[in-house]
């Protein structure tokens, strides 16, 4: 009887070099993809070339086939053009989330089965758990790593056929098993974005797609500090390149990004850290990818409304059958229309959807009576 095909995302970084090394390991019929994504030409901050030749070393080392396929186009128009649609309206997108959706399993799930893979691999940190219901996202055994967060929006489906073999594995394990076993890649540095930012410098880049409008930077208040290059090329809650230098009267506490005013194309800063206009207390989101039932009553989780964030107590409150109020027991800093807001019952993800608006009063129970996730359904 021959053995299962699994294709691998196979990346050129240690994590998807480990994962196809232990898929192997398992019996597993083990094929690597190398998925390109954007078009490196004349790029000096994508390492798309050299990843794809430690790709091509893993495989060798692995002694598994390499295949090699081009998303760039279906990636510009599938997730990049999202990202520039958000930035041109102010908010703040966060394109790794569509990528997994829309290319990894989606555009390369479709490759892998044509490539006669039964089942699609990765190197995420997340754990897929087979539970009364069929598949289940949790989280990584390493939670500084988990990446389920990115992962939220993928449908069950697509998650149903994919393998996470790192979720129950540490960083430092992962490195160390691929340096034992002769992996050249064992002490490579994780890559550090998506490859169209890079570690290049994010506003220049961002200006070779859309035209700065300069505007007003001010305090609440409306006493104008300097000028901005264009709300698109800022976030809630950004200290570095506001270019406001020591004013008399004022403290020395650094500036921060608290409100966009795109109606006045103008950018609201405030001092200090902590100051209470960073802070918001309740949250609506878009429409909200559920990997669990819709819930039809009100009920407790945790949520992250950032990547690496800690788990935030907060109530939920169905809106309609798409979208929900989150309330959050002790004020987020910083909530970012854009962003996502992923709900976890436990280690288990419940879905997630984009920060439509915050609010910064607090906000009314929508039950007395608050229920788990659970009861909710």
């Amino acid at each position: 009887m021959s053995a299962s095909r699994v294709v691998i995302g196979l990346s050129g970084g240690v994590d998807s070099a480990v994962a196809a090394l232990l898929l192997k390991d398992q019996g597993y019929d083990v094929h690597g993809l190398y998925m390109s994504n954007w078009d490196a030409d004349d790029d000096i901050y994508c390492t798309s070339a050299a990843d794809f030749q430690d790709a091509r070393v893993i495989a060798r080392e692995l002694d598994i086939p390499l295949h090699r396929v081009s998303f760039a186009a279906e990636y510009r128009a599938q997730v990049f053009e999202h990202f520039l649609n958000e930035q041109r309206a102010g908010r703040t997108p966060n394109p790794d989330v569509l990528c997994n959706r829309e290319i990894k399993f989606g555009l390369a799930l479709r490759h892998a089965q044509r490539l006669g893979g039964e089942r699609l691999a990765t190197g995420h940190y997340a754990r897929l758990v087979s539970g009364a219901s069929g598949t289940e996202l949790h989280k990584a055994v390493d939670t500084g790593k988990d990446q389920s967060y990115f992962l939220h929006a993928v449908g069950l489906r697509d998650l149903s056929v994919a393998l996470m073999p790192l979720g129950g594995m540490c960083k430092s394990e992962v490195r160390q098993r691929a340096r034992v076993s002769g992996l050249p890649v064992y002490d490579k540095p994780d890559s550090t974005g998506i490859c169209f930012i890079g570690e290049r410098p994010f506003r220049d880049f961002l200006a070779q797609f859309l035209p700065e409008q300069p505007g007003p930077i001010e305090t609440p208040s409306g006493e104008r500090l300097g000028t901005h290059r264009g709300l698109a090329f800022y976030t809630l809650g950004q200290r570095e390149g506001l270019a406001i230098g020591g004013r008399r009267g004022s403290t020395e506490d650094p500036w921060y990004v608290a409100e966009k005013d795109a109606p006045r194309n103008a950018l609201i800063v405030v001092q200090g850290h902590d100051h209470p206009l960073l802070a918001s207390n309740a949250l609506t989101t878009g429409e909200i990818h559920w990997l669990i039932p819709p819930p039809r009553a009100p009920f407790d989780c945790t949520v992250k409304v950032r990547y690496r964030q800690a788990d935030q107590n907060a109530h939920i409150a169905p809106l309609d059958d798409r979208r929900v109020r989150i309330e959050f027991d002790v004020p987020q800093r910083a909530v970012t229309p854009g962003q996502y807001a992923v709900l976890y019952d436990g280690d288990r993800c419940l879905g997630g959807g984009t920060i439509e608006t915050v609010a910064r009063e607090p906000g009314r129970s929508y039950n007395s009576r608050r229920f788990s996730p659970a009861e909710a359904l």
